[in-house]
Parts: structure tokens; sequence; C-alpha cells
């Protein structure tokens, strides 16, 4: 999807648009000025390299909307803003080592540009950088950032280690997208509302909202990684597939292929076309059993075969599921323009990947 989060989310209303837009710019600038914040040249250069190749931004973003439910205009709004955005830079360069990513925003990754231990440091610069920015904020503030820091480290490592013995692979995944990926988006969304001085009922409506939100947006992405023909922001078609990095429908085609059913919807499969359903979900999880999918015949069997299946509505369901949780939270909110753009982001996170 081209174009900023502010772009993309475009408010109806006028005023709110043009207080976003000068909000948005203020924190672009600081967050250029607080990444090279450093008496080297090489960080101050590895720092704003990603930052430099663009992001659309959606955390700052969610955090001036959560803080359109108290007052805007408090300074601390536009720190939260920069320490989020420096804390999401930050797990990229790291995001990207672990992945081995030749790619980031369509350009390479600070690992290729560099190598794994540079993008690993200024990772951590950038965490650190985020973590002085934060020292503004009040001590509420500075505990969710430190409670989400520690929710989104918490679900690298689940990712790493894997499913426990026992423990039901697509569960594991919801688990790890709520750590790794939510976390920072409902903190955004509710820092906004705890910076600007909103009531106790908001604040906790903020967080829920963006966490539902969080999930269903990682969630899409799953599926874009399978059914897109075209690279969006430098990611190939099949990219976590090919990398082995596990995704909510290969997950459940390796489950639906394991229990027997062949057909997601759990119909019985006793005909020639059932048959046939069971065939190619068999055949799926002998190429997705194997691990990462590096060989582009069997890559591009896998992508035709997820394509075909029923598990593609099944992850599209699930993102549905959790962009109505999201809906409902936003719902409990005062009327006012912000909620009608927190609840537009839920339309748009089911139509990316429709």
């Amino acid at each position: 999807m081209a174009g900023s989060a502010l772009e993309q989310v475009a408010p109806a209303d006028g005023e709110l648009a043009g207080r976003l837009r000068k909000s948005m710019a203020a924190v672009e600038a600081r967050l250029r000025d607080a990444a090279a914040d450093s008496p080297d040249p090489l960080i101050v250069q590895a720092a704003g390299y990603l930052l430099d190749a663009g992001g659309k931004r959606w955390r700052p973003l969610l955090v001036l909307l959560g803080a359109e439910f108290g007052d805007p205009e408090t300074a601390e709004v536009s720190d939260a803003a920069v320490a989020v955005e420096l804390i999401h830079a930050a797990s990229l360069h790291h995001d990207d080592v672990m992945d081995d990513a030749p790619l980031r925003h369509g350009v390479p990754s600070a690992q290729i540009r560099w190598n794994n231990k540079i993008a690993i440091l200024v990772g951590d610069h950038l965490f650190a950088r985020g973590a002085t920015v934060s020292l503004e904020l009040g001590e509420a503030a500075r505990r969710a950032q430190a409670h989400a820091f520690e929710r989104l480290v918490r679900g690298q490592v689940r990712e790493v280690a894997g499913p426990r013995r026992g423990e039901d692979p697509v569960e594991h995944h919801l688990e790890v997208v709520r750590d790794k990926s939510a976390s920072l988006i409902a903190l955004a969304v509710r820092l906004g509302g705890m910076c600007a001085g909103a009531d106790a009922a908001a604040v906790r409506a903020l967080g829920e909202y963006g966490e539902a939100l969080g999930v269903a947006f990682q969630l899409s992405d799953d599926i874009i990684d399978i059914v897109s023909e075209a690279d969006r922001a430098g990611k190939a078609p099949g990219a976590d597939l090919r990398a082995g990095v596990p995704t909510l429908p290969v997950l459940l085609a390796l489950r639906e292929a394991g229990d027997g059913s062949g057909d997601a919807a759990g119909h019985a499969a006793g005909d020639a076309a059932g048959a046939g359903e069971d065939a190619a979900a068999g055949r799926l999880r002998e190429i997705l059993g194997a691990g990462a999918v590096v060989d582009d015949g069997p890559h591009a069997e896998a992508l035709r075969l997820l394509r075909a299946s029923p598990v593609l509505e099944l992850a599209r369901a699930e993102v549905a599921r959790y962009a109505g949780e999201a809906r409902a939270a936003a719902r409990r909110l005062p009327e006012r323009a912000a909620r009608d753009v927190l609840e537009s982001l839920c339309d748009l996170v089911t139509g990316r990947s429709a």
C-alpha cells in the first residue's frame, strides 16, 4: 500500500487533518535529530539510514490519534510519538539480522549495507535514544513503555524458540504476534492518551483497540506474503515462505493437512473433489514441512497451493475477528473525529489482505 500512514488515513475532519499534518511534520524532524544524537559519524549515518529510506509512520500517528481523547497539544505527546518510532526502528534492525532480510523499505537492510554487528549495535543505539526521549514522560508512561519493550523481546524469543512440546503452533504464532507486533501498536495509541491526560476508561479502550488492531495488522501481512503478486515495500511475494518465517496461512495449512481433514471448513472429503483437496493438502504439507522453501520450483508450487487453499479464508476470518474487537474497543471512546479514524483503520486492515 503506497503512501504514508497519514495519507492512507486521510481524516475527513479538516481541523483534525491539519493538526495531524503539523504534528507529524514536527515528529519527523525530531525523529531524525534524536536518532542522530551521537558524536560518532558511523552511528549518525547508520541510525538515520532506514529512517531516511521511509516507512509509513503508523506508530507515531497512532500516538497522535490517541492524544485526541485528551489535550493533543501537550508537549509529552510529541515525545511519546518519537520514542515509540525509535523503538520500532530499533526492532527492525534486530529483526532484519535475525531474518537475514535483504531489503527494508525498498533499500538494502542495514546488515547488508554494513554488517550484522553494526546493524545490531545501531538497533541498540536507537533503543537507547528512545529511552532517553522517554525521560520527559511521566512514570506511568515510562512503565508502560518498559512493559511493551519486555513483551516485544519475549515475543522475539518465543518466535526463535518455536512452540513448546504439545503447544498448538497456530496458538503459539498468535501469542508471538501479540507480544512481538501488537504490543508496540497498543503502546502507541495508549501512550498518546496517557500523555494527553485522557481519562482512565479512554486509556483502557485505546490499549485494547491497539492490541487487537496490531494482531489484525500482522495477520493481514501474513496473508499478503502469500497472495501478493507484486513487491510491497521492497518485499517479494512469498518472502516469509522462502525464509522459513511462520505465518498464519502456512501454519493453518500444516494443521489442516496434519489432522486429515483436507478441507479447512471441516467438510467430509469422500468424493473425487474431496480426494483432490486431500492430495493438494498432502502435497502442501510435504513442501512446507521441510521448513524454508528456498528452491524456485517448490516455492512457486507452494504459493499456488496456498492461494487455492481454504486456509486463506480461515486466515482472513481471523483478521476480521481481531479487527472487530478493535472496532468494539474504539466505540467505547468518546465520539469525535479521531474515533472515526480509528474505526476506519479496522476497515483498512481487513481490506488490505482481501
